[in-house]
């Protein structure tokens, strides 16, 4: 079991060091196919990716922010990350096949 930290931002590289948490790697871009059950991904992916993660088998824990729009588009550094509240959620996310009605929204 593997635990993946997904982010292209250095500030939160060294959030995530600063914090303890212990990753088998650090990546900037998720490969899906690299995901096996039991493993953790933790990161900020759009939700299609976060669903494949979990449709794997594995946990995905996503790094909350509570981002003020001023901030939005920024490097974060760790300061900036802990004052906005940055911490770790788990969500089980799964995909919901589309039926006639949502294929009409």
């Amino acid at each position: 079991m593997a635990t993946y930290f997904v982010s292209r931002h250095p500030g939160a590289h060294d959030w995530a060091a600063e914090e303890g948490f212990e990753v088998e790697a650090v990546i900037v871009h998720l490969d899906p196919a690299l995901i096996q059950p039991g493993d953790s991904v933790i990161g900020s992916l759009p939700v299609n990716l976060a669903a494949e993660v979990c449709a794997r088998g594995a946990r995905y824990l996503n790094l909350s922010l509570d981002l003020p729009p001023e901030l939005r588009g920024r490097e974060l550094s760790t300061e900036q990350m802990r004052a906005c509240g940055a911490r770790i959620e788990e969500y089980r996310i799964t995909r919901v096949e589309p039926t006639d009605a949502t294929a009409s929204l």
